[in-house]
């Protein structure tokens, strides 16, 4: 190369050096003012990928049958309820699950509560004593209380709460069923809402607690020990509306279903119910955020204290098997809400937002190999979940970074 040739070329050498500086500028103060995102991340003994926040493992680490919620109790057992009628057990470091007892009926969640292991069927509580490491047989449940039973939404979910006593999330039996928890229907109605047993008597007894939800699944205790339920909206609206809720729930609240649904803001009548509301429209509870509708919430987990990811609470979302235009379940599979575990964030004021933290359960044809149903941290970093069909188990997720990164934002305080 000529000597003056080296300098006659550098003026074009210095404009593209500053021009990818800049791009390399701008790009940090986008990633700085937005979310990196999502990333693809491969879920360890499967054949399948996710999209996470970067950093992120995750892995299967057990198979299981239809398994449904995730509790934990003494010595770090969890347990896992199932559609199938077994109850799982499993140990540190939660690789070997084990069936503990068997039941003709559904268990669909499990608490332990001192000296007691709880299960909930649809129809009554039971109840054996336990200590870690136990083997009791379903001869060994006693049943404590009845639950209202009956067709419809068959799952009941059961927390032991931090006053020690018992909560029990019950759906009523359709979109517009006449159920309502609390005073004026018979037991058999009392459904679409929250109990506690009430264990002061010489027989334990349910009471009300919050009524007005259509089928609470996720009911989980923050740090200050308020209650909160994921909710699943009905199916007679369409496919856009009523988005689904996630309510803050306290002793006599109502949230209006199937009376009133929240739909952009507001309780609107709903006229699938003819009779007169037990509530006014007036006593109804706003949410404190919203799912989109069709989404199927399902198990809610607070983080653990201390914990730095940035997230209040995770909840796990099934997916439902609405379509677009119309809600029903003849259009286009791929047009169904994806099912999802998705990030919560709560402020002062008691308004949560919701993102996307695991996406990647479903193809563009809309086939999934995945359906989260249970949620559970064991520690600040690692989360598990179920999935009850496709690969069906029970999956782990270590999260590598603080401040999770998050896909798209699922609701706003004002929806």
């Amino acid at each position: 190369m000529p000597p003056d040739s080296r300098f006659s070329q550098r003026p074009a050498f210095i404009a593209t050096s500053l021009a990818l500086l800049a791009l390399i500028a701008s790009s940090s103060l986008n990633a700085q003012q937005n979310p990196a995102g999502l990333v693809q991340v491969d879920v360890a003994n499967t054949d399948h990928q996710l999209m996470a926040p970067p950093g992120t493992t995750i892995s299967k680490v057990a198979d299981l049958t239809t398994p449904r919620l995730i509790s934990l109790g003494r010595e770090g057992e969890m347990f896992i309820g199932s559609q199938a009628g077994r109850v799982y057990r499993l140990s540190p470091p939660y690789e070997r699950a084990e069936v503990l007892v068997r039941f003709d009926n559904y268990p669909h969640s499990v608490a332990q509560r001192g000296d007691k292991l709880y299960v909930a069927t649809t129809n009554a509580l039971l109840t054996a004593d336990y200590r870690p490491g136990d083997r009791p047989g379903e001869g060994d449940f006693t049943r404590i209380a009845r639950i209202p039973g009956g067709g419809g939404h068959s799952s009941r979910t059961l927390v032991a709460g931090p006053d020690e006593r018992l909560y029990l999330g019950l759906g009523i039996q359709g979109n517009c069923s006449n159920q309502y928890v609390g005073e004026g229907y018979r037991f058999e109605n009392q459904r679409g809402g929250i109990m506690v047993l009430d264990e002061s008597g010489d027989s334990p007894q349910w009471q009300p607690y919050a009524s007005g939800l259509r089928n609470p699944i996720g009911l989980a205790f923050d740090h200050q020990g308020t209650l909160y339920a994921t909710n699943n909206g009905p199916d007679h609206w369409g496919y856009e509306e009523p988005r689904e809720v996630l309510v803050r729930a306290e002793q006599g609240d109502f949230f209006g279903m199937p009376w009133f649904q929240w739909v952009e803001g507001e309780f609107r009548r709903d006229d699938c119910i003819s009779g007169e509301s037990p509530r006014s429209m007036n006593d109804a509870r706003a949410p404190v955020a919203t799912f989109p509708a069709r989404s199927a919430p399902m198990e809610l987990s607070f983080t653990p204290q201390g914990s730095s990811l940035g997230l209040d609470a995770v909840a796990a979302v099934r997916g439902s098997w609405a379509t677009k235009p119309r809600g029903g379940a003849s259009g286009d599979p791929a047009s169904r809400r994806e099912p999802l575990v998705a990030g919560i964030t709560l402020d002062s004021s008691n308004s949560g937002q919701i993102h996307e933290l695991l996406t990647g359960f479903q193809d563009e044809q809309g086939n999934r190999w995945a359906r989260p149903v249970g949620v559970a941290f064991t520690d600040q970093d690692t989360l598990y979940f179920t999935s009850d069909s496709g690969e069906a188990g029970l999956y782990r997720v270590s999260f590598a970074n603080d401040n999770l990164a998050l896909g798209s934002l699922l609701s706003k305080p004002d929806d």
